[in-house]
């Protein structure tokens, strides 16, 4: 019987042996996968958003919400870390912010910053010029040390070589068509919906002669074809529409 007890003895040694190493695996690889959690939680990465054919809408790691037009991109870190949300644009966006005081969102485009803390407003690149338009909110856009405050149905385009910010009053709805998918015109002259068409369809439209320019249209243009659109202004303003290679022109 005495042999017996101390045969078993180290059996019972050796099982919880197993079980301390096996203990102290399972910690180690916690602590491990924790840490690697931790790393993978705090790591900031940089993302890149284009809009190539077709225009893209993003939520950004604060709930704001990004329509970025066509040929567009913006830039922004994963998270916002610190005391700012900042991002990048080349191109056009349209920016719905969520709000925060604490953390003030800022849009650099070309030399320019755009500051809010929760709004909406329009942003874009105009042959190395900007243009912001502001929906809701207040704005201040900054440029060579100087800053100027927009609200709501205000605007400025701060151009590449001037140093000057002016503010003026938005008169149209027609900066909106990407998102909305539709030309509003509420007495605007037709060389500004031709402005806007060209850039909207790719297209190339002339006005034939000065006194096409400024007639006033009031017209809304829900999800159309160019060719529908057109259609509308010629009988409207009893004029023709020649087509000349990749030229439109109104005449």
């Amino acid at each position: 019987m005495n042999a017996t007890k101390e045969n078993k003895a180290p059996v019972v040694s050796r099982r919880f042996g197993w079980m301390r190493i096996a203990a102290s695996i399972i910690i180690l690889i916690g602590l491990g996968l924790g840490y690697w959690l931790f790393i993978k939680n705090n790591t900031v990465k940089e993302m890149l958003v284009e809009a190539q054919q077709v225009v893209v809408k993003d939520t950004l790691p604060d709930g704001s919400v990004v329509t970025i037009n066509k040929g567009s991109s913006i830039t922004y870190p994963s998270k916002f870390k610190g005391n700012t949300r900042k991002i990048s644009l080349e191109g056009e966006a349209f920016f719905n912010i969520t709000p925060d005081k604490k953390k003030p969102f800022i849009v650099s485009v070309n030399d320019v910053q755009v500051r809010v803390v929760g709004t909406s407003f329009n942003v874009k690149t105009i042959n190395g010029n900007t243009e912001v338009i502001v929906e809701t909110g207040i704005v201040r856009v900054t440029k060579a040390e100087k800053m100027i405050e927009l609200k709501a149905a205000e605007k400025l385009l701060a151009k590449t070589a001037d140093t000057a910010l002016t503010k003026e009053k938005v008169t149209d709805h027609l900066y909106n068509y990407y998102r909305s998918k539709e030309f509003v015109c509420e007495n605007t002259p037709l060389w500004r919906l031709v402005d806007v068409l060209n850039e909207a369809y790719n297209a190339n439209i002339v006005i034939g002669s000065n006194e096409l320019k400024n007639l006033p249209l009031d017209a809304t243009f829900n999800d159309l074809s160019l060719d529908e659109v057109l259609k509308v202004i010629s009988i409207t303003f009893n004029i023709k529409v020649n087509r000349e290679g990749d030229k439109i022109i109104l005449q």
